[in-house]
């Protein structure tokens, strides 16, 4: 495809993208499959069902089932919203999800990462990872007026989906937090201008895992899934706790 052509698929796409709500993350993932196919075809105008179906192939060795998944959603968003092809985009399917039971750690596991770190800093965030339920983008982007230690809730602010939600902060770590935001005031809640790097967190993570000598993958979503199971395990409900960790769907809290 003519480079010039392309880029003006692209520069739509990305429009249409923003119009939709989609977070900067997400525009960069559909791109991410979108532009090598573009460069793959000769328009997409006329490319066929067939040939869309080779290219999708093509990815099946070198890619997960989730990111193969990401691929056909992000082909199915163009052939809808940026090229009227209904004849292609109603026909690709999505794989279906491997349905694999998420890591947790027992709690006494989580008390052994939480003190394996001697860093106050690093205990908090692990505490607040655990104990509120936060994705790691979440929790990297709070700001202190996020929240209400009167009532021991916190906001979200355009979590996933551009939803804002409620969560719970711990009566064990109030305190703490409180202290922690007077002696380091700053725009965000664990960082000054701007917000940590997801990838700082993960290897906060891996190094704190490793000295505890836990042997299972432990990731910042580990300790989600970890604070949903104990809920579960304590008898909870399971749509406060689909309402705790923000599910559309129950049917992806089910997996507890």
């Amino acid at each position: 495809m003519i480079k010039e052509m392309m880029d003006k698929y692209i520069e739509k796409s990305v429009t249409e993208l923003k119009l939709r709500g989609s977070s900067p993350r997400t525009i960069s993932s559909y791109l991410f499959f979108l532009k090598p196919f573009l460069e793959q075809i000769d328009s997409p105008e006329t490319v066929s069902l067939d040939q869309t179906k080779v290219f999708l192939a093509g990815l099946i060795d070198r890619y997960s089932n989730k990111s193969r998944s990401l691929a056909v959603s992000s082909l199915r968003f163009f052939f809808k919203r940026v090229i009227d092809r209904p004849d292609i985009f109603v026909k690709l399917e999505v794989p279906k999800k491997e349905k694999k039971l998420p890591s947790v750690l027992s709690p006494e596991e989580v008390k052994k990462l939480i003190d394996s770190t001697n860093y106050a800093k690093s205990k908090l965030i692990l505490k607040m990872l655990y104990s509120s339920g936060l994705r790691v983008s979440e929790l990297v982007n709070l700001t202190p007026k996020d929240l209400d230690f009167q009532q021991n809730i916190g906001w979200v602010r355009k979590g996933k989906g551009s939803k804002d939600r409620i969560f719970k902060i711990a009566e064990s770590i109030n305190n703490s937090l409180q202290k922690w935001i007077k002696k380091n005031p700053g725009k965000f809640l664990f960082s000054q201008n701007k917000p940590m790097t997801p990838r700082n967190i993960q290897l906060l993570i891996k190094t704190a895992a490793k000295k505890a000598e836990i042997n299972k993958k432990v990731t910042p979503h580990t300790l989600r899934h970890s604070f949903a199971t104990h809920l579960l395990e304590n008898g909870e409900n399971l749509l406060v706790i689909q309402q705790l960790l923000g599910h559309e769907n129950l049917e992806t809290t089910r997996i507890y």
